[in-house]
């Protein structure tokens, strides 16, 4: 077994939350008067924190304490919502099974504010996932290698041991700074392109895959 550690991103890896995102989303930019965004609007915006997805929505006239507003707002709405469409993209919980099964430690890792991560997270995967960590005032988002870290320690792993598993360019470079293998997904927010000229260490096209590089 080369890796017995398996770090996953949450949105665009495990799970396809774009619609909900878009919807709480454009509930709130409505609301307030702002145009509402579309599907790729929102696929290009996210992965920096859910801050900055709202700081890219709204007009570049809002001022940071309206934007501030619009993210509590935001987050309020998302939270009674963000179960509504999301799903896991197809094959992910056969591999989860199998790598729980064949006792690999998982965990997940997300810029998604912290709360959601883990309610996301026990609602679908269960105790199939037993640490799950996002963004919080005291540890920097991705790509700070702090969340990396922290769930090796709280695994019980070390970084040899250890890949992660992500979508975007953020998560290439998270793993990076963390001196870790990145295994880049093409069925998220990014396509193979940018994971390739990111540096991604390998690409795989559908889950089980993964299986074949662990």
């Amino acid at each position: 077994m080369k890796y017995n550690t398996i770090i996953f991103d949450l949105d665009g890896t495990l799970l396809n939350t774009l619609d909900d995102l878009r919807d709480s989303l454009n509930e709130i930019l409505i609301l307030k008067g702002f145009s509402p965004r579309t599907i790729e609007d929102v696929r290009s915006f996210v992965g920096n924190g859910v801050r900055n997805l709202v700081r890219l929505s709204v007009p570049t006239s809002c001022n940071e304490e309206e934007v501030d507003q619009i993210l509590m707002e935001f987050k309020e709405h998302y939270s009674h919502n963000m179960q509504n469409k999301t799903r896991p993209y197809d094959g992910i919980m056969e591999l989860l099974l199998d790598l729980y099964r064949f006792n690999y430690k998982l965990a997940i890792v997300s810029n998604k504010y912290d709360t959601a991560v883990k309610s996301l997270s026990k609602t679908y995967f269960g105790s199939m996932i037993p640490v799950a960590i996002g963004e919080t005032a005291e540890i920097r988002r991705k790509p700070a290698p702090d969340s990396i870290f922290t769930a090796i320690e709280q695994l019980g792993s070390n970084l040899e041991s250890t890949v992660l598993v992500g979508d975007s360019e953020t998560d290439v470079q998270t793993a990076k700074n963390a001196g870790i293998t990145c295994i880049g997904v093409t069925w998220g927010f990014r396509c193979r392109e940018v994971l390739r000229n990111a540096g991604a260490d390998y690409l795989i096209d559908t889950p089980k895959e993964l299986l074949t590089l662990i």
